[in-house]
């Protein structure tokens, strides 16, 4: 009888499973159709490998979704998710960006003056920005609002920003918002697998299928630098029909330290040749075929126009090579590297001008591979190379000054990045040759900032601060009320071999319960944003009906209005003095 018994269950088992996979093939097809249909909701999945100089592998993740206007589609949805389509229709988001970052972004090794950089390389902890489609007396309600939201939804502390003492409203180192725009970031926030799953949640597969698969924790928590970010846009239908509705796009960029593929050990520094690398050794894991659901899945394989150059001079130092290895025929495999799957496409870089080299970029599509044959990139090195990413027009630092603990000074040092004696070129100004540099600084309220002691130095030599800001907007701090926000216009000498602001500041006097937990490792200052408006990082490539398709190849091309560079967050301790709360005393 229990033998029979236990046939019975297994059968029914068998047939419940059956159903399941009977319903899910049903929904994907549904799906599918709806995708097929013009204005249909619509997904896409790409990832793109990049190779650093200092032996370290760059993925970026790139997921777009689309939905159309849902005034004219109800209220339901079948690939978009419906929590954020309910996020925008009821805080009125117009548009909106959220970061979680660990670990910063090493711009001397890494490059920052390309659109991956640009757009990409946060500042530690949170940030996040939105733009409300509201009257300005009720934006600060719904930002209220949005930090509850936003906080439940990705489990973490973004409810903090709820308070009036953590977040600004920039003006003029942002986009023209009318006072609609808050911007808030959390240094101290960190950042683990409770916020990286609900943002999976939102992929239509999650992380069971596609690209998205490849997310392996422990392979993505190890790595030197991790940022996931969701950039939204909400547009409505009477401004245009193409381009209406509701558009996400969700990133995740880790910095990995690649392993030999070959023995399983990591390369040292003293290695002059680069570490060979494949998907599986980098995420301990293949890419089993494309999302069912997604309209295109492809991979990338991006080597920087510093790169290409490096290759083609050793080229011509050695006669024996072939030129033209990055041409069709010999893309594969030539005296440099190998790749272990041949590409579907390949793309090449035109009318740079940043330099005389060009970026290559390898496609592959992932829609013909499957569980029995699943896609596993590799890239195998022959030859010791070096180069150096394209760097951004200026080094940007940091830096506090003083001693004590009472006291002190914040300075931001500009440097050229380029060869050249001087700053770059930036455009002609009535006879003039002056680059623009646009900074934006919030700091807590208990740093009291002294705006009248602002100091410009142009070659290390002091000048008037009308000589160089162009545009000054200050909004002092108040205690326990709003931060101090500063953001300045300044137009820079071409010939100028540096520059130099400070400021000087007071620590504020802080009650005992005022004091976030670990206070002994001091307070951070948020990170500084500094942009270049007058230069865009952008790539141009020949015209071809795939790049329209392909969502990071497409942006890669647009122009960026402003070339963004975060500088590091910077820490001051305070003494932790008691102070009695009560009023005897």
């Amino acid at each position: 009888m229990a033998i029979l018994l236990s046939r019975r269950s297994n059968l029914l088992a068998v047939v419940v499973l059956l159903l399941c996979q009977l319903f899910l093939y049903a929904t994907v097809s549904s799906s599918g159709s709806v995708l097929k249909q013009g204005g249909g909701e619509e997904f896409s999945e790409e990832l793109l490998l990049k190779p650093f100089p200092d032996r370290k592998v760059l993925a970026h993740f790139h997921f777009q979704s689309r939905a159309p206007h849902s005034s004219s589609h109800g209220r339901h949805h079948h690939l978009f998710p419906k929590a954020i389509a309910q996020l925008v229709k009821k805080f009125r988001v117009k548009e909106m960006e959220l970061s979680f970052t660990q670990g910063r972004w090493r711009y001397e090794q890494w490059g920052g003056f390309d659109p991956l950089s640009s757009n990409n390389a946060k500042p530690p902890g949170v940030e996040l920005w939105a733009v409300f489609d509201v009257p300005q007396s009720l934006v600060d309600v719904y930002w209220r609002n949005l930090t509850h939201t936003l906080s439940g939804l990705f489990c973490a502390s973004i409810n903090f920003l709820e308070s009036s003492t953590t977040y600004s409203a920039p003006e003029l180192t942002f986009k023209p918002s009318f006072g609609n725009l808050r911007y808030g970031t959390l240094p101290r926030e960190a950042v683990c697998t409770e916020n990286l799953t609900p943002w999976l949640k939102l992929l239509p597969c999650r992380d069971k299928a596609g690209l998205s698969a490849l997310m392996d924790r422990p392979s993505i928590y190890r790595g030197f630098y991790h940022s996931q970010r969701l950039r939204l846009t909400s547009s409505e239908s009477g401004s245009d029909e193409v381009d209406s509705g509701i558009g996400l796009d969700q990133t995740l960029t880790v910095v990995l330290q690649p392993s030999s593929w070959r023995t399983g050990k990591t390369y040292s520094v003293e290695t002059n040749i680069q570490p060979s690398w494949s998907i599986s050794s980098i995420f301990g894991r293949n890419i089993p075929g494309k999302c069912v659901i997604a309209k295109s899945s492809n991979v990338y394989l991006q080597l920087d126009n510093g790169l290409v150059g490096e290759l083609k001079n050793l080229e011509r130092e050695n006669a024996k090579y072939v030129a033209n290895t990055f041409e069709s025929e010999g893309f594969q495999s030539n005296h440099a590297f190998k790749i272990s799957v041949t590409p579907d496409k390949v793309f090449e870089e035109v009318d740079n001008l940043h330099g005389k080299s060009t970026s290559v970029i390898y496609g592959f599509s992932v829609e013909k591979y499957s569980d029995s044959q699943p896609f596993d990139l590799g890239l195998t090195w022959k030859i010791p190379v070096v180069w150096s990413c394209q760097q951004a027009p200026l080094h940007a630092s940091r830096f506090l000054m003083g001693s004590g603990n009472e006291r002190g000074a914040i300075a931001i040092s500009l440097e050229p990045t380029e060869s050249s004696e001087g700053l770059p070129t930036s455009h002609i100004i009535d006879g003039r040759c002056e680059l623009r540099v646009d900074i934006f600084q919030v700091v807590p309220w208990y740093i009291k900032v002294y705006f009248h002691t602002l100091q410009v130095f142009v070659d290390k030599q002091p000048r008037a601060m009308a000589d160089v800001v162009d545009k000054i907007r200050v909004s002092p701090s108040k205690d326990k009320v709003s931060p101090g926000v500063m953001e300045m216009i300044l137009k820079l000498p071409c010939g100028s071999k540096s520059a130099a602001f400070s400021l000087e500041f007071d620590k504020g006097f802080l009650h005992i319960d005022e004091y976030p937990p670990d206070a002994n490792q001091g307070f951070d200052i948020p990170s500084a944003l500094i942009s270049f408006p007058s230069f865009n990082a952008r790539m141009n490539f020949s015209e071809d009906e795939f790049l329209n398709n392909s969502p990071i190849l497409s942006k890669f091309q647009h122009a960026l209005q402003r070339h963004h560079h975060y500088m590091h967050s910077i820490c001051i301790v305070f003494w932790i003095i008691a102070q009695c709360a009560s009023e005897a005393c």
